[in-house]
């Protein structure tokens, strides 16, 4: 067995335990994920046999500054995994909370069986670098290769480098969702600036 499937000792799990003023209790592993949502939901467009697709995705994170490299876990059972192992390159795209709306009917829906950029009003541009498409409703676009495919087998983990970024100027100060499980997002909210040595 893989360290993830090895059975565990039994946890105290359901008792309460003080922790100064405020006391904590159980939280179902099952709803792990919905506090460690890393980003916004964005939009993984890809392209294979002259046919684009876009699906939507909350399962990414930043992994490295320059270049930008970001890690994105694409199911298997995904009509974008095929395009994406045999072409290894995407668009990034990230949608502002006006396209909120959208962004959930693509991920509700299959590729397989639907064009979801004339079903849901999405126009495709033209990339630079890559095949896949820009989204023009999105405020900001990142054409993306595959670097790192070492964790797709057993996690479906891709690893991309950003190799072109676009910014839509007349967006301005777009606010992001952030999925939270079951239908619920949160909208990025006030920003608030404090002294920091990282970027």
């Amino acid at each position: 067995m893989s360290p993830s499937t090895k059975p565990r000792k039994a946890s105290r799990a359901g008792t309460t335990r003080s922790n100064g003023p405020s006391q904590m209790v159980a939280l179902p592993l099952s709803e792990v994920y919905q506090l460690l949502e890393p980003g916004p939901v964005v939009l993984l467009t890809t392209a294979e046999g002259g046919r684009s697709n876009v699906m939507t995705m909350s399962w990414h994170m930043m992994v490295e500054f320059v270049p930008p490299l970001v890690a994105c876990v694409v199911s298997s059972a995904d009509y974008s995994f095929a395009a994406l192992t045999a072409e290894h390159e995407c668009v990034i795209a990230i949608p502002a909370v006006e396209l909120a709306p959208v962004v959930v009917k693509v991920g509700n829906s299959s590729g397989r069986t639907v064009e979801k950029f004339k079903k849901f009003g999405l126009t495709p541009r033209p990339a630079e670098l890559v095949a896949p498409p820009l989204i023009a409703e999105c405020f900001a676009n990142f054409e993306c290769r595959v670097v790192d495919t070492s964790l797709v087998d057993k996690y479906n983990l891709f690893v991309l480098e950003v190799v072109k970024a676009w910014i839509d100027p007349k967006q301005k100060r777009p606010k992001t969702i952030h999925h939270h499980g079951y239908g619920n997002f949160v909208v990025d909210g006030k920003t608030i600036t404090l002294k920091s040595k990282m970027p």
